[in-house]
């Protein structure tokens, strides 16, 4: 069973660890990953051994609380928040956290520049006390008590750390306070850091504010996505309409749907047609023409005409709440690459703890001043953060996976998102994925001139073609169609008969008339002699050839093929230019797999692949040494999705190769397969950034902040400063996350 839980009490990524280990200890539990920048976790657990009570409750003996995370769709009216709103106390904490630390600020100020007698008061210690103490008891309560029941369970993480670098200062300022002629005596310079501490404190909770409404943004991908949802449906009852909120809807129901309205749930349309803009679920630009026994997805909305649909999915089980969970899910999982981080992080705050108690006795024992040496370690305690390093990948898994949803790319986990990155070998199934999967007519010769009588001729054909339910058959009516012939203008047709595997015959209008292969046809004496180039034109061109002969003589040729998509040459050839192989597999015989493959620009196909030969097909590509993705749509295609390194699902195809693949295109457009490729690239570049950036600063920072630089430039790092660095490393690394809700698809070629 999976869990999803919001969390709240972490301070810092260290927190996050000390969650998942309270988790892993409950009996039962099988996996869980704690997503810092979310603020969630995700648990795997048996729940037979294993209770949601329990887990709770380890979280709560841990020092953190937790609730189980509303599941879009469960509710009626669902208010789905991935990174809760930052607390209205922090705000007020930093408000007053600011004000008294100007005033602090100010007394320094009269050290130096002469002013006013009030404000030359403020410079006195006692007067610092007095404006520091509430500061430390109520703006710094969340360090203090954080630190506290770190200790109580033997554990440091950065409350830790704030905690011992501000109460420092502040004890050892208010000793001053009291016992100047100490430091007299010793020859020491009598001097209070009220203001380091108050501005410390200050500094690091604005930090925070900034950094949660920073992280508020990484999930505006779901907000979108849950906004989307009508908020009532108009239900046909009895022959009535009535509008009744989204939760009572049940399968089954007639909904009516006028013209710019939401569709409120999915379904199938029984009445009516309209055109229905799906981009913000599929991605897919063009509105779409929905007809009786189309599929409508809810929350889509109609643009032209009114339609009624019967209700096939509701609440939690509709497209739209699957995409958010799915999203929600990839959001809370952890990337391959968090691994190194999480181990740093583990580390950290002893490390940093035992490098400032060296710190300190270094510098006490060289100088003989122990006023220099708790400043500087005050200066390592503050300005080390893991918090940088545990919003690094969190942050760009987060929205990376955000703007895939937006592009009709739906990722599992952020391993897939990982690993997308790496592809050398992009395999494409044929049927389904670079073709549309069902034939159709692409040319039509007769020798019965153009206009009516082609028409004509096209009626006669389609009315013996309707008696059949084979696949050609179904194609040459649909054309007929589309050439404005509707069904009730088909002639009436008697004696039909079919041939299996050769073709179909009947009368209409007293002609007879003969529908098949052109080897059948010649096999019953009608001459094919003017036609054979044309057939063997295109049959080399991968068409199926169907011959026509009208009373006693061949009058018409059609070609029918599984056409491919629009979009299938344009986005082979980005493929390519994105450095990837691109090879194709096919069941069709090696003469038909190489036109369909010159057609799109694959230089490398599999031909005569059984269903049941294509994962093996695709574990002999991996041993080659390559990271392979796979393309599909079938239910043949299941075994080969999830054998790649990295399956990827048409979303028009079946539940199983959804089910069985990584990354879900749901529009079942292929440029899908180029966007969720370039995607990677860009969330992972971003990563890598972060990373380096949390790491330097730490590198970096840790060493300056306990003196190195004293020897050759007599400087020491300001307490203060070190609190403002400290501060604004998680919100650097939130924002430079932020920077890939700009992503775009690269132009692609034509």
């Amino acid at each position: 069973m999976r869990d999803r839980l919001q969390l709240s009490g972490m301070g810092c990524a260290a927190c996050a660890s000390a969650i998942e280990t309270a988790i892993q200890s409950v009996p039962g539990v099988e996996d869980c990953a704690v997503n810092f920048g979310a603020e969630q976790a995700v648990v795997d657990y048996d729940s037979q051994r294993a209770k949601l009570e329990q887990i709770l409750s380890a979280i709560a003996d841990a020092g953190y609380s937790a609730t189980p995370a509303i599941s879009f769709g469960s509710t009626p009216s669902p208010s789905i928040t991935n990174t809760p709103s930052p607390p209205q106390s922090l705000l007020l904490r930093v408000i007053a956290g600011s004000l008294i630390s100007l005033l602090l600020m100010t007394g320094m100020v009269a050290m130096i520049i002469p002013l006013p007698p009030f404000l030359m008061n403020l410079h006195h210690p006692w007067v610092q006390w007095v404006l520091a103490t509430p500061v430390m008891v109520w703006c710094g309560q969340p360090f203090f008590v954080g630190a506290w029941k770190s200790l109580q369970r033997r554990r440091a993480d950065m409350n830790t750390l704030v905690a011992l670098g501000t109460g420092a200062a502040y004890v050892y300022s208010l000793f001053v306070t009291v016992f100047p002629q100490v430091l007299v005596a010793q020859g020491l310079a009598v001097a209070v850091y009220y203001e380091a501490a108050v501005m410390i404190i200050t500094l690091i909770l604005l930090g925070r504010l900034l950094e949660q409404r920073a992280r508020q943004r990484t999930s505006e991908a779901i907000h979108r996505l849950v906004g989307l949802q009508a908020k009532t449906a108009r239900v046909l009852k009895d022959g009535v309409e009535q509008d009744v909120p989204l939760g009572v809807v049940q399968v089954g129901d007639e909904i009516r749907v006028r013209p710019g309205e939401k569709i409120p749930v999915d379904g199938w349309v029984t009445v009516g047609q309209s055109t229905v803009d799906e981009a913000m679920v599929t991605g897919e630009p063009m509105p779409v023409l929905k007809q009786p026994g189309d599929e409508v997805i809810g929350a889509t909305l109609n643009t032209t005409g009114s339609f009624q649909f019967r209700a096939a999915r509701v609440g939690a089980d509709t497209m739209l709440a699957q995409i958010v969970q799915l999203v929600q899910a990839a959001q809370g999982s952890k990337a391959p690459i968090q691994k190194l981080a999480d181990q740093v992080t583990a580390w950290f705050v002893p490390g940093v703890l035992a490098i400032a108690l060296l710190t300190f006795t270094v510098w006490a024992t060289v100088t003989g001043n122990p006023v220099k040496a708790l400043i500087t370690t005050v200066g390592v305690l503050i300005i080390a953060c893991p918090c940088a390093l545990g919003l690094a990948t969190p942050t760009s898994i987060m929205v990376g996976t955000g703007k895939g949803a937006e592009h009709g790319i739906l990722i599992k986990g952020a391993d897939s998102l990982e690993l997308a990155h790496k592809i050398q070998t992009v395999v494409l199934d044929k049927t389904g994925t670079l073709t549309a999967g069902k034939p159709v007519v692409t040319d039509f010769a007769t020798t019965v001139g153009a206009g009516a009588a082609e028409l004509d001729l096209l009626k006669t054909i389609a009315a013996v073609e309707q008696a059949s339910e084979h696949p050609l058959a179904q194609a040459v009516v649909n054309y007929a169609q589309r050439q404005g012939i509707a069904l009730d203008q088909f002639p009436p047709m008697e004696g039909f008969e079919a041939i299996s595997g050769h073709g179909v015959q009947g009368r209409v209008a007293g002609q007879g008339l003969q529908i098949g292969t052109p080897t059948w046809l010649a096999a019953q004496g009608f001459s094919m002699q003017t036609w054979d180039n044309r057939a063997a034109a295109w049959a080399n061109q991968a068409k199926t050839v169907v011959g026509v002969a009208l009373e006693g003589r061949v009058v018409a040729l059609i070609a029918i093929a599984d056409a491919l998509k629009p979009t299938s040459a344009m986005v082979v050839k980005s493929l390519q230019r994105l450095g990837l192989e691109v090879v194709m597999l096919t069941g069709d015989n090696p003469e038909t797999a190489a036109a369909i493959a010159e057609a799109v620009g694959i230089h490398r196909y599999i031909a005569r692949v059984r269903p049941d030969q294509k994962a093996a097909q695709i574990q002999a590509l991996q041993q080659e040494g390559k990271v392979v993705a796979m393309v599909g749509d079938g239910i043949n295609d299941a075994p080969a999705l999830a054998q790649a390194d990295v399956g990827m699902a048409i979303g028009t195809g079946t539940d199983v190769a959804i089910s069985a693949s990584d990354i879900t295109l749901i529009s079942g457009d292929l440029q899908g397969i180029v966007t969720a490729i370039q995607l990677s690239r860009a969330t992972m570049a971003n990563i890598r950034q972060n990373l380096f950036f949390a790491f330097i600063y730490n590198v970096a920072g840790i060493p300056i902040a306990a003196g190195v630089l004293y020897p050759l430039l007599g400087w020491l790092l300001n307490p203060i400063v070190a609190g403002a660095a400290m501060a604004f490393s998680s919100v650097s690394v939130v924002t430079n996350a932020l920077r890939l809700r700009r992503f775009r698809p690269q132009a692609q070629p034509q």
